[in-house]
């Protein structure tokens, strides 16, 4: 069977390990509207290899676009354009670590992440979560101990485990990431897609230091396929990247797509769809949530992103449970997966993106049956 996209789903199969939107979702028309804007203008330039960091005017848009949603000023030249998230990470270890070097990551984290990780050999050592967050009380002994360059953290709305970190613990880990020279990486991808309450301050407000990187991406906020994000950081750490034999070869990152989106953000079209897409999201978590209530799993109900954290009974083993579910139609992340010890055998995430509540509400009856059956 041929395949266009990453994931293909079986027939009648309800997915709910899928952390991405669903077609139906996707913005063409807007994307559309937006290309014909930028192909309307005068000059070609979004069509040549682009700048090292990235298109200025594009960088200057994204920057007025940050600056109103995160509250606070971002700065065009502490942006880096990349494509994506996943690039930026890979870019980063690629330029800013070496083999060997220790990296310190939440205990559960993006599993997709570990994997970049072990591919450039670095060593990666978990540090708790809890309700607020990366236990950042907690490093300092590790960090005496292991000497990490590096700390991973997502630090709102968490993947997986939904949860945000504190004010109190930011500027703490900002603290000790000063005091020790660590490279905090913030993956902030969630950041805009907050549905209940007031977002904490986002760690790319902490640019001035040369110990913070925030990643951004429109993967999560417009369309995975763009292959479209950024890196902000001090200008020198910037610097670093863009002398990259890549770069200097193959020219800045993705400026078609850049171009396009910028015209998204100069007609006002991220913004509208951005609302839209919260409006659906905040509906889809609260469809799922209701559904959940039924089943006895202990879960802190999230107040943005994409996920569902769900603790198990102690007895029951997501691995074990995720084969039967399969044989119902329903399947889901099990938590072995998310760490970086192979623990987590009792917890399990779902995805409330991807589907409309008619069907999360069915898939969870699927998994509510299965567990039944165990």
């Amino acid at each position: 069977m041929l395949q266009s996209t990453q994931f293909a789903l079986r027939e009648g199969e309800i997915h709910l390990g899928i952390g991405h939107p669903e077609e139906a979702l996707l913005p063409k028309d807007l994307l559309a509207q937006a290309a014909a804007h930028r192909f309307a203008q005068n000059g070609a330039a979004f069509l040549q290899y682009g700048a090292d960091v990235g298109d200025d005017l594009f960088r200057l848009e994204l920057a007025t676009f940050l600056s109103r949603h995160y509250g606070f000023k971002v700065e065009p030249n502490t942006l880096y354009i990349t494509n994506g998230i996943s690039q930026a990470l890979d870019f980063v270890c690629r330029y800013l670590s070496q083999p060997g070097d220790v990296i310190f990551v939440e205990e559960p984290s993006y599993f997709l992440a570990l994997h970049i990780f072990a591919d450039y050999q670095l060593n990666i050592i978990p540090v708790p979560l809890d309700a607020e967050g990366l236990m950042v009380d907690e490093l300092e002994p590790l960090i005496k101990k292991h000497q990490p360059k590096l700390l991973y953290t997502i630090p709102i709305h968490q993947n997986p485990s939904g949860v945000s970190l504190s004010e109190a613990r930011r500027q703490k880990l900002l603290e000790l990431a000063e005091t020790y020279k660590i490279l905090v990486l913030a993956d902030e991808v969630y950041h805009l897609l907050t549905y209940e309450g007031q977002a904490p301050t986002a760690m790319a407000a902490y640019t001035e230091s040369k110990q913070v990187i925030s990643l951004g991406s429109f993967s999560k906020i417009l369309a995975p396929g763009l292959r479209l994000g950024w890196l902000n950081a001090h200008p020198s750490l910037l610097d670093k990247l863009a002398q990259s034999g890549m770069v200097q070869s193959g020219g800045g990152l993705n400026p078609f797509a850049s171009g396009v989106v910028r015209s998204m953000l100069e007609l006002g079209l991220q913004d509208s769809y951005l609302a839209s897409a919260k409006a659906i999201y905040h509906s889809r978590l609260d469809a799922m949530d209701d559904a959940l209530k039924a089943l006895p799993l202990r879960y802190q109900k999230p107040k943005g992103g994409y996920f569902f954290w769900l603790e198990l009974p102690e007895a029951m083993d997501a691995t074990i449970l995720l084969e039967a579910a399969v044989r119902q139609g329903v399947s889901f992340q099990p938590g072995p997966k998310f760490s970086a010890q192979e623990k987590l055998s009792h917890y399990l995430r779902l995805c409330f993106s991807y589907y409309d509540s008619t069907i999360l509400k069915e898939g969870i009856a699927r998994l509510y049956t299965t567990m039944n059956t165990m």
